[in-house]
């Protein structure tokens, strides 16, 4: 989601003292590339309301889940969705709960490809790959 960071960078501040979860933090900072990228769905408004926790299926396979779904003033109906790394933007997508809802993935709101953590870096440094 773009929220690890330093002071004034992110939401996630890396040189705070001691906290639950620090660890996975870093590793995520560190290597980067989660297995799980947070994205911004646009939903069709005329079918029924998805849930939060609904499956998100790509061709009839579960590709991530629904999180918060609300109605945006001047987008219609968007939804907040946690989906697989690396799956396209223009993957047609369907949520599966008691009625199948088409939802399309906002472009936006997908993380880039390229991103390389610093960890990562260092490692490709001393290899002497980078």
């Amino acid at each position: 989601a773009g929220w690890i960071g330093g002071p004034g960078v992110g939401a996630v501040h890396l040189e705070k003292g001691c906290y639950r979860g620090q660890e996975t933090v870093a590793r995520v900072h560190n290597l980067g590339k989660p297995p799980r990228m947070l994205v911004l769905l646009h939903l069709d408004g005329a079918a029924d309301r998805p849930a939060p926790g609904d499956p998100l299926l790509a061709a009839g396979r579960p590709v991530g889940r629904l999180g918060t779904v609300v109605d945006h003033v001047d987008e219609g109906l968007i939804a907040l969705a946690l989906v697989k790394r690396g799956l396209p933007a223009d993957t047609e997508l369907t949520i599966g709960g008691e009625s199948a809802v088409p939802a399309a993935i906002d472009p936006d709101s997908v993380p880039p490809a390229d991103a390389v953590g610093a960890g990562r870096l260092a490692v490709e440094r001393l290899r002497g790959t980078r």
